[in-house]
């Protein structure tokens, strides 16, 4: 049986880019995975990810969350480096 963990090393994305499309979309971490999964591998998909990225990160500031800000931000950069077709 695979365990979440597992799903998260098969995904293709951290962690962090996981919570950061769950709590985006308000969905539970596994369907964040798959959906995740799949949008990374294409250019609609890149930029949807990149798009709920920078969503999240604007509802951070919105709550005066910095640390949230700091965090998501980093998340962001490390996406699009680490995912080729991201510009």
């Amino acid at each position: 049986m695979l365990t979440l963990q597992d799903c998260i090393e098969l995904s293709d994305l951290t962690e962090d880019e996981i919570l950061a499309i769950a709590e985006h979309e308000h969905i539970p971490e596994m369907l964040a995975i798959e959906m995740g999964s799949y949008l990374c591998h294409t250019p609609e998909g890149d930029l949807s990810i990149r798009r709920m990225i920078a969503d999240d990160i604007q509802h951070a500031r919105d709550k005066g969350d910095l640390i949230g800000v700091a965090r998501l931000k980093l998340v962001l950069k490390h996406y699009i480096a680490a995912h080729h077709g991201a510009a």
